[in-house]
């Protein structure tokens, strides 16, 4: 007779239940697998699947330490692996690179928008743009407002006012993360995020684009 029970819990439901928690806490999978204390590439979806082509789940050793950092209980990664993606915390996946990849070239369309297949991905509800990307801090240039290991999501199509943290790609590939502080018709003006810097005040000639950053894990 042939058995048509399903499996209590599939290799896909796992893995997205992983996903689902880096969102939850603002990470990636390679931040949470850092925040848990493991390699880096523990969660990589490289290691989701073996040369051979077999199924490699997460190890149950790594599971308790992503619990223990998080704070997250058994019951609450349970529940993921059954709302996945699909459920209350529905995610979507967007393009992410680490800040300093991003003027690097390659990465953006003139217009600020991602492009090109070298981008990872970060799943993350609730942003209204598919141009949305999200870049991952490293060092502490930014601090205080960012400290490595933060996520920034960033939306090309959102409306950037006075005052809005931005993120802005000059005519010569620098890319930066600032504060507008005033825009007019020949020049911006952008201030620093750690007070003890300078603000910069830039012809509009220099800037190649700006876009609103709109959310990050802090």
């Amino acid at each position: 007779m042939e058995n048509t029970d399903k499996p209590i819990l599939t290799h896909a439901q796992i893995w997205a239940a992983v996903d689902a928690l880096a969102a939850r806490y603002g990470l990636t999978a390679s931040g949470l697998a850092r925040h848990a204390g493991l390699d880096p590439t523990t969660f990589n979806p490289s290691k989701r699947v073996t040369a051979h082509g077999r199924d490699r789940w997460p190890s149950t050793e790594s599971l308790a330490k992503v619990l223990n950092a998080t704070g997250a209980s058994l019951h609450e990664l349970a529940t993921l692996t059954e709302t996945g993606s699909n459920g209350e915390t529905s995610a979507r996946p967007i393009p992410l690179i680490e800040f300093a990849q991003a003027g690097t070239g390659g990465f953006f369309d003139a217009g600020g928008c991602p492009i090109g297949t070298a981008w990872e991905q970060i799943h993350f509800p609730e942003v209204d743009d598919e141009t949305a990307y999200a870049l991952e801090v490293a060092g502490d240039a930014m601090l205080p407002l960012y400290r490595e290991g933060d996520i920034i999501v960033v939306s090309p199509a959102a409306g950037v006012r006075r005052g809005d943290r931005v993120v802005v790609r000059l005519s010569d590939g620098e890319v930066m993360a600032r504060i507008l502080a005033r825009r007019t018709a020949k020049t911006v003006e952008l201030g620093p995020l750690n007070p003890e810097h300078a603000a910069l005040i830039l012809p509009v000639d220099r800037i190649g684009w700006m876009a609103r950053i709109v959310w990050a894990s802090q």
